[in-house]
C-alpha cells in the first residue's frame, strides 16, 4: 500500500474482529483499510437484512437521520453475530449542499460502535464523484443520452412506474439491455401517465464508484481508529464539528465556507480547535453571499 492510504497498525484493535452489517459485498472495500490500520478483521452475518432500515428506491422508507440509520445497522450486525465491535455504513445522494445548482454529490458515513468501552465513532466523506441520477421515459431508445451519465451498463439500473410504487414492477439490478428494454416495457404500460422511472442503483455491489467512497470513507475511519485521546488515550480522536464563517478573499463578509474544525475525544469531553487542515485561509468570492448573492 502506498501514498496517502499509507497506514500503520495502532490502537487497540489488532487481532480482534468486527461485524460489518451489509447485504450487498462492502466487505470487499471495507476490509483491507481496517486490517492494514488497525489489525482489525472484518466479519459479515451469515443472514442479515439491512432492507429493513430502508431502501434507495423508497419501498422501505429510511427513518431518522443518516447517522442513526448507520449506528442502527451496525447494532443490527452485533446482535446477529454475538459481537462487541459493529460496523455500518450508509449513503445519501443529491445536489452538493454548497452548490445545489452543481452536479449530485455522494455523501458516505460509516460507523463503529464498541460496546466493551462504549464509543461510537462516525465518520463521512462529501464526493462529487457519483452516477447518481434519474429520468423519465416513454421507451427504452429515450434512454440514449441518460445511459453514458449512468455508466451503464457497469453501473445497475432500477425501473418502476412513474406513477404508483408496485412491488411487483420494482425492477432492480439491471445490467444488461434486453432486461432494460423489458422492465421500461412493462412499467410505462403500468404507469397512468404511459412513464417509466429509470434510476441508478445505488446498491453498493452494482456501483462500483460508489464503492469507491465506501472504501475511502474506510480509510478514514481507520484513521481515526487509529488516532488515540491524547488526554484518556481513547481511540477515536477526530472531528466532531466545525465553526463556518471563512472570509471572503474580495470584501472580507463571513461565508458559509468551514472557518475551523473543532476535534474531540469519543468518551472524554477533551477538545481542541484548529484551523481548516487544508490551510485554507481566505474564500473565494464564488461563495460568498455578498459578492455572489
Amino acid at each position: 500500500m502506498t501514498g496517502k492510504n499509507r497506514i500503520t497498525h495502532a490502537g487497540p484493535y489488532r487481532g480482534r474482529t468486527a461485524v460489518l452489517a451489509t447485504q450487498h459485498g462492502k466487505e470487499r472495500v471495507v476490509a483491507r483499510p481496517l486490517r492494514a490500520a488497525l489489525g482489525l478483521s472484518v466479519t459479515v452475518p451469515a443472514e442479515i437484512n439491512t432492507d429493513l432500515l430502508g431502501t434507495f428506491t423508497g419501498d422501505v422508507k429510511r427513518t431518522g437521520t443518516p447517522r442513526e440509520v448507520a449506528i442502527r445497522k451496525a447494532r443490527l450486525g452485533m446482535s446477529a453475530s454475538g459481537l462487541p465491535l459493529g460496523l455500518a455504513s450508509e449513503g445519501s445522494f443529491g445536489p452538493h449542499p454548497l452548490m445545489p445548482f452543481s452536479s449530485a454529490s455522494d455523501y458516505e458515513l460509516m460507523a463503529f460502535v464498541d460496546d466493551e468501552i462504549g464509543i461510537i465513532v462516525v465518520e463521512g466523506i462529501l464526493s462529487e464523484v457519483t452516477n447518481f441520477g434519474h429520468c423519465e421515459v416513454w421507451t427504452v431508445d429515450d434512454l440514449a443520452d441518460f445511459l453514458p451519465q449512468a455508466r451503464f451498463p457497469s453501473h445497475a439500473l432500477t425501473v418502476r412506474p412513474k406513477e404508483g410504487l408496485k412491488p411487483e414492477l420494482l425492477f432492480k439490478g439491471i445490467s444488461d439491455h434486453a432486461a432494460l428494454a423489458h422492465a421500461v416495457r412493462r412499467c410505462a404500460a403500468a404507469s397512468a401517465d404511459g412513464l417509466a422511472h429509470v434510476e441508478t442503483d445505488m446498491r453498493a455491489h452494482v456501483n462500483p464508484t460508489r464503492q469507491t467512497a465506501i472504501r475511502q470513507v474506510a480509510f478514514r475511519l481507520a484513521r481515526r481508529l487509529a488516532s488515540l485521546c491524547p488526554s484518556c488515550g481513547t481511540p477515536g480522536w477526530g472531528g466532531t464539528g466545525v465553526e463556518r464563517g471563512l472570509l471572503c478573499e474580495t470584501c472580507g463578509a463571513h461565508t458559509e465556507l468551514i472557518k475551523q474544525e473543532i476535534f474531540g475525544c469519543a468518551r472524554c469531553d477533551h477538545q481542541a480547535v484548529k484551523l481548516r487542515s487544508d490551510g485554507l485561509q481566505y474564500a473565494k468570492e464564488d461563495f460568498c453571499p455578498r459578492c455572489n448573492p
